[in-house]
């Protein structure tokens, strides 16, 4: 007889093999081809351990989980950030907040802030030679000078509870530490939602799909290596949905305000926070005060985090928000690829408001057909949409996806994350990186639209059945 945990352990020892090999390969500059592949190779031992994983016996599933998560999110520590340069920026913020100046008041290029500059951040001379380095002015004419942070002449974006946390990283980094810190909190914020997945998840019998998150390949580059704050939204956001899912509304808004106020992508899953809100059989009455419950915290946790700011800053608080927005091309559909899928269908000009159109509907159906014991599944389904109509080029931004994947379970939707990756990474390899971008989130659309066939008109396929247990974490009842 095959020892079925025995199986999955050696998978999850060649992912993790794989992983730190991709970690310490500088390929992104250099040979994207070979990089694309070690995360291909990646993707395809997690879907084999995750698959595995369905024959563990129960007994072995939480400890393997987790230690699978703390090897994989381990395999981030092993080189500096390799295919994004966010975390300097991140470093940077932290280090201008505790000399006592607000991070959106000026820009890393500004000369106000060259007390604070060392030769790590902003290298000088042969330093500034290779990829990720943006030149900056320089005092003397002869010296050339640079910085590691990306788009140094703009004021940073991230909202308050981001620059909060990258404040409590600088003020828990031994001097000289450099990127480290934030990848150690990367990995620990990594295996922490690990956990938080498998305390939900493990009552109602689907700890399994925890694996989802501790092991999917996203987590240890994204959150770990490449050290995004996406990984602190999407832990608040799991958060929030297991106390929305324990009618515990006001801590789940609390939590979801907080997400929002972490990196602002998580303002795409409220819909989610409100399923079945408008279904049949409510009251006005009913439906404001379950709205009340959830958006009133969510708005004082955001406000509160924007206050102290608000009050410290003399420039605005949202910084090169609008300016981003315009840059990625989300209100021009040709700049950056935007919306690939509908202009394979309708002009330009369309995609956009078509975009808006498909997404009102979709919360439309989650206010209305959304189901209060399992929120996550309309967070699921909106924001998944909002992936699919704007394909964004960004793979760090699909972390949120993968928790809201791990807690519903539905698997396919994990395509549109390997879809971003192939975008970003895969793109530098080929002639057309738009054509190889447009054709992985086709391929995604149509593995979530295989999915949900198979769902539909296989009925022991679907993953109702165990997703209502007696007394479960999800659907203890407040009060």
């Amino acid at each position: 007889m095959i020892n079925r945990t025995a199986v999955t352990t050696a998978l999850l020892a060649a992912l993790t093999a794989v992983l730190a090999a991709a970690v310490r390969s500088d390929g992104y500059d250099t040979a994207p081809a070979v990089l694309a592949a070690w995360y291909a190779a990646a993707w395809a031992l997690f879907g084999a351990a995750a698959w595995t994983l369905r024959r563990v016996p129960a007994r072995h599933v939480a400890p393997l989980v987790l230690a699978g998560s703390i090897a994989v999110a381990t395999t981030g520590l092993l080189a500096e950030p390799r295919t994004s340069t966010d975390s300097y920026r991140y470093a940077w913020d932290g280090r201008v907040q505790a000399a006592g100046i607000s991070p959106y008041d000026h820009a890393p290029a500004d000369p106000a802030l060259k007390p604070l500059r060392d030769r790590w951040l902003f290298p000088e001379g042969a330093a500034c030679q290779g990829p990720g380095r943006a030149r900056i002015p320089s005092d003397d004419p002869g010296t050339v000078a640079c910085t590691r942070i990306n788009r140094p002449s703009v004021h940073t974006i991230y909202p308050p509870v981001a620059e909060g946390y990258f404040l409590l990283v600088h003020a828990l980094s031994p001097p000289g530490s450099r990127h480290k810190p934030l990848q150690v909190g990367g990995a620990v914020l990594a295996v922490a939602t690990s956990a938080l997945l498998l305390y939900a998840l493990r009552r109602s019998g689907r700890g399994r799909q925890a694996a989802y998150w501790a092991w999917c390949p996203a987590v240890p580059v994204e959150a770990v290596n490449n050290a995004h704050a996406d990984v602190l939204g999407a832990l608040l956001t799991a958060a929030a949905f297991a106390a929305l899912a324990g009618r515990r509304r006001a801590t789940g808004g609390a939590l979801l305000g907080a997400g929002i106020a972490t990196k602002l992508l998580p303002a795409v899953t409220v819909p989610g926070a409100l399923s079945g809100l408008l279904a049949k059989g409510t009251t006005w009455r009913e439906r404001t005060r379950r709205a009340a419950a959830v958006l009133l915290p969510a708005a004082a946790v955001v406000a509160l985090g924007y206050l102290p700011y608000v009050l410290l800053s003399h420039s605005s608080v949202f910084g090169y928000l609008s300016g981003y927005t315009q840059e990625e091309g989300y209100d021009d559909a040709s700049a950056r690829n935007r919306y690939a899928l509908l202009r394979l269908l309708m002009p330009d000009s369309w995609a956009l408001p078509a975009a808006l159109l498909v997404l009102a509907a979709l919360v439309v159906h989650v206010l209305r057909r959304g189901d209060e014991d399992r929120p996550w599944r309309g967070a699921l389904l909106v924001t998944g949409a909002a992936f699919l109509l704007l394909t964004p080029g960004y793979s760090w931004y699909a972390l949120l996806l993968v928790a809201l994947v791990a807690l519903d379970g539905r698997w396919e939707w994990l395509g549109v994350a390997v879809a971003g990756v192939a975008k970003y990474v895969g793109g530098r390899a080929v002639g057309d990186p738009n054509l190889l971008g447009t054709t992985a989130y086709a391929l995604a659309a149509g593995a979530v639209a295989a999915g949900w066939a198979l769902r539909r008109w296989r009925p022991g396929a679907s993953a109702r059945t165990p997703e209502r247990p007696a007394r479960g974490v999800l659907e203890r009842r407040a009060g």
